[in-house]
């Protein structure tokens, strides 16, 4: 699929800001299944300084600097992204649960050096006695290790409930575990804890979702989502990413823009500001099918 993306981010500020640095993640990247072109951002007032950077896990960082008064943030960035569908995996042909687990305990391979850093704690992530046990009911011993995630995937879609309004970013992920309700993201960093409280190394992913409009009906321009999902690493053939939110292996409708730890690492907008007080922030994502 072949998609133009448009993601807009507008600040509001109760007070003026006299000076604000910035960090922008919204550059898809580019790799095996998915390649990004055309990048653009536009960024108002205009920055006084503006560089491309790559962070330590290979996204796309714009940093900016406004330097001057001003009470509004306008940041839109505009892509072309060409996605591609996975290879058909057959889940139940990946290896072991245990297998795989015991391949992530001390001594580790130099191979597996990269994926390992994800089974720790972070940030937003940490591991619990309880996470493991729920995660345990998708995985025995001598589960297939992608069968098993699958089925996680389908346990958190069905034991869990999407509800805009139950979190914010700031919520802690233990009260998204007692309410049994959150967004994407929230869902995301479940999948993770559970994940790596069982021994396996998963990370974060953001990124956008395409939405369908149903038959006979245009599509709703800016009706597209930022949206989350985790990844995790399989040593027969990578990461492989789940959408909890939506019960599915991530497929070609899911560009990718970034991959951390947790959603402190991806944010994809962060700054530093003197002044501005109480904020508002719009957010607007239109992700458009071309021909």
């Amino acid at each position: 699929m072949k998609f133009r993306i448009t993601h807009r981010t507008t600040y509001r500020y109760a007070e003026a800001v006299t000076v604000s640095q910035h960090a922008a993640r919204m550059t898809p990247r580019s790799g095996k299944r998915q390649q990004c072109s055309e990048v653009s951002f536009t960024i108002e007032p205009p920055p006084a300084l503006q560089s491309t950077r790559t962070d330590y896990f290979g996204n796309e960082v714009c940093v900016f600097s406004v330097q001057g008064l001003h009470r509004d943030l306008h940041v839109t960035a505009r892509s072309i992204v060409q996605t591609s569908a996975r290879e058909e995996l057959n889940l139940d042909l990946s290896p072991a649960y245990g297998e795989t687990r015991k391949q992530f305990l001390d001594p580790v391979s130099p191979a597996l050096c990269e994926p390992y850093q994800f089974v720790f704690d972070s940030p937003q992530v940490k591991c619990l006695p309880d996470y493991a046990a729920y995660g345990a009911q998708s995985f025995a011993e001598t589960t297939p290790l992608l069968a098993g995630v699958r089925d996680l995937t389908r346990r958190l879609h069905k034991d869990f409930i999407f509800d805009s309004t139950a979190t914010t970013v700031a919520t802690p992920l233990n009260e998204v575990w007692e309410n049994r309700r959150g967004v994407c993201q929230d869902f995301a960093h479940l999948g993770i804890a559970i994940l790596r409280s069982l021994g396996l190394p998963a990370r974060y992913v953001s990124g956008y979702l395409r939405t369908v409009p149903p038959p006979g009906k245009p599509r709703m321009v800016g009706a597209d989502q930022s949206h989350a999902w985790f990844s995790v690493f399989c040593p027969t053939v990578g990461w492989v990413d789940f959408d909890p939110t939506n019960d599915c292996i991530v497929g070609e409708d899911h560009p990718v823009v970034a991959v951390g730890r947790d959603y402190s690492d991806v944010s994809p907008l962060v700054g530093i500001l003197t002044g501005g007080g109480q904020h508002e922030v719009i957010v607007g994502v239109d992700v458009e099918p071309l021909a």
